[in-house]
């Protein structure tokens, strides 16, 4: 996901994404446990999308207090 697409969602969007994107995660490592997983670079796409939209959220937040 690019920082593009990130950025142009709302805030319950975005928290909606991270929710999806951490179930995917722990789906995945499940996968890999087992030996099921075929494309392991999946996994740091995943956490990375993850960062990239807890980093944006982080943004929000600290542009919304500074407007107070």
């Amino acid at each position: 996901m690019e920082n593009k697409a990130i950025k142009e969602l709302t805030d319950v969007e975005l928290a909606a994404k991270i929710a999806e994107l951490r179930r995917e995660k722990l789906n995945l490592k499940i996968q890999s446990r087992t030996g099921q997983l075929e494309k392991t670079a999946h996994v740091r796409e995943v956490r990375r999308d993850i960062a990239r939209c807890l980093t944006e959220t982080t943004a929000r937040a600290a542009k919304a207090e500074v407007a107070k």
